[in-house]
């Protein structure tokens, strides 16, 4: 390939095309331009082995120890915080069963003090009734015995004047007595 362009470089002088051949195709410079080759690349190579690889290393070193440290602190933390649910979540619960047991408690509590009363309550009516029925039963009694007398009046005053005198006290009570058992 080299001679390819050797040979253009020469056709183009013939040609007379500027008289010079392209300074990199001149043979009579290839041992300096090789020299100069070789310590430019022996410089570049110390240069990258000896400063910019090992300081690109030690930054990649440096990056994969702070992803993997920030790796193990991720996990460590997601670990820290499944457990902080779960006691959530228990204390949670603990604190459901908590409601659930006072609101039964105040459930229970409310329906013995409402049972007590409705005892007492219900003590307190059937006195009530007792004392009115036994009032009624005196009433009535008292009244029984004062129909009896004011039937009693009423039929002597009819009969006094339907027929002019007054009944005997003997005559009117039986005629009485045989009406009010029938």
């Amino acid at each position: 390939m080299l001679s390819f362009f050797i040979s253009s470089a020469q056709a183009a002088e013939s040609a007379g095309h500027g008289g010079a051949a392209f300074p990199p195709f001149d043979t009579t410079w290839y041992a300096s331009q090789l020299f100069w080759l070789t310590i430019t690349f022996g410089f570049l190579y110390i240069l990258m082995s000896r400063v910019a690889l090992p300081r690109m290393a030690g930054i990649l070193e440096h990056r994969a120890t702070k992803i993997d440290g920030d790796l193990e602190q991720a996990t460590v933390m997601q670990k820290k915080a499944q457990e902080a649910g779960q006691a959530y979540e228990q204390a949670l619960a603990k604190a459901k069963l908590n409601a659930q047991a006072i609101g039964q408690k105040a459930k229970d509590d409310a329906n013995a003090e409402m049972s007590q009363t409705r005892h007492g309550v219900e003590a307190d009516v059937a006195a009530k009734i007792a004392v009115a029925e036994a009032t009624i039963a005196k009433t009535k009694a008292a009244a029984l015995t004062n129909v009896s007398s004011i039937a009693a009046d009423a039929a002597s005053a009819i009969i006094e004047r339907l027929t002019g005198k007054a009944p005997t006290g003997d005559v009117l009570k039986s005629a009485l007595a045989s009406t009010l058992k029938n």
